[in-house]
């Protein structure tokens, strides 16, 4: 199969349902998220084209545009009445295309792969459950709604699945975000602090007037690294481990000969499911406080920024139950269960009380110089949802 040529990828076409030639399309589409490449793309254009396409399928399509220029998608196959819907969610946006190796935006496929930027994360899961809903509903409505979401800006704040959140709901979700075709019920959430350690600014000549707040901060960066050795130690999810806690970006000083009034540290902190924002507040502040109170002059502000809760969905829902029953038909073995340690669109699914998991192609090279998708776990993945969007949804 040829890659189409990049002067015509945004005809949605209407010949058959492949997610292969699709997914090339959605490839040379340039969907960079701005909030992480100034300047990028966004999801105009291919939110254009996906809209196209799933219309021409006979898709009732919405398009959300809080944000100008950061659209989201929500197409429609209606049900007759009387069945379960079912929400397929997938992110439009990539990461930046600086550095990768070759074109990143022209879709190459050698030794059963494609390659390009995307084809991992995750433009194949959005190819594989627009062609999946599709054929689901080729042959006439189901009794339930089969709900494709096409959504901005996963990669910085996830507000496009907030926004579509805000006017539509369903019986069950499956996130197709690159699972190798294994079976992911939980991840790790997220938690974003400013800890300012609060100096006072004098000449380098006259220590006696200043305090260094970089130096105060030091007492703080050990004291961080030994609160990480404490959660490594401590009680684990099966699947996930333990909550971690790094240092992230660290700012201070002005010149050489100043004392230093301030130094900013910001952290992340890595939860699982039963930590929460505020018991990392606590944590933090328990950390903060004892330095006020053995360290000399030791004085903080701490500020609470992102926050994202980890997720866990339970194994024995009809949705996980209904996907597993048909991956095991499809791969002839029942599928693995993970859990990953990065934090997906499942979390907010799941906080609206939309019952979901996360399941998608095999692969390689989300965020990295090359990205490649399984041509093979391409098929097989809208095969899967496919056949359980009908189960599910009749």
């Amino acid at each position: 199969m040829l890659p189409p040529s990049r002067a015509t990828p945004a005809s949605p076409g209407l010949p058959d349902l492949d997610p292969v030639s699709l997914l090339a399309r959605l490839v040379a589409l340039d969907s960079v998220n701005p909030d992480l490449v100034p300047g990028g793309a966004g999801e105009s254009a291919i939110a254009g084209f996906c809209g196209a396409w799933l219309a021409a399928r006979g898709f009732e399509v919405h398009r959300l545009e809080e944000r100008p220029g950061r659209p989201s998608l929500v197409a429609i196959a209606r049900g007759t009445g009387g069945g379960r819907s079912l929400m397929l969610n997938g992110h439009l946006d990539t990461v930046g295309l600086a550095g990768y190796d070759g074109d990143p935006l022209e879709p190459r496929i050698s030794d059963g792969r494609m390659f390009g930027r995307g084809t991992f994360d995750m433009k194949g899961g959005v190819a594989a459950m627009m062609v999946a809903a599709a054929r689901a509903t080729a042959e006439g409505p189901l009794r339930g709604d089969v709900i494709v979401a096409c959504v901005a800006d996963e990669e910085h704040a996830s507000s496009g699945t907030e926004e579509v959140l805000k006017s539509f709901t369903a019986d069950a979700a499956v996130v197709t975000e690159p699972s190798h075709l294994e079976l992911t019920l939980a991840h790790k959430g997220f938690a974003w602090f400013d800890v300012e350690i609060v100096g006072r600014a004098a000449h380098g000549s006259r220590p006696e007037l200043g305090v260094d707040a970089i130096a105060k901060a030091g007492h703080f960066l050990v004291a961080l690294e030994d609160l990480g050795r404490r959660l490594a130690q401590g009680p684990a999810h099966p699947l996930l481990g333990t909550g971690t806690v790094h240092a992230s970006v660290i700012r201070g000083g002005e010149e050489a000969s100043t004392y230093p009034a301030s130094c900013r540290i910001t952290l992340e902190r890595r939860t699982i499911p039963g930590e929460s924002a505020d018991g990392v507040e606590r944590e933090l502040t328990t950390v903060l406080d004892h330095l006020t109170s053995t360290v000399a002059d030791f004085a903080y502000r701490l500020n609470r920024g992102l926050y994202r809760e980890p997720f866990e969905a339970d194994p024995r829902s009809p949705i996980a139950r209904t996907l597993a029953r048909h991956a095991e038909r499809a791969l002839g073995h029942p599928p693995v269960v993970r859990a990953e340690p990065y934090w997906t669109d499942c979390a907010l699914l799941d906080r609206a009380g939309i019952p979901c998991l996360l399941f998608g192609v095999d692969g390689a090279g989300a965020h990295a110089a090359t990205e490649y998708v399984e041509l093979t776990s391409l098929e097989r993945l809208t095969g899967i949802l496919a056949d359980t969007v009908t189960d599910f949804c009749s």
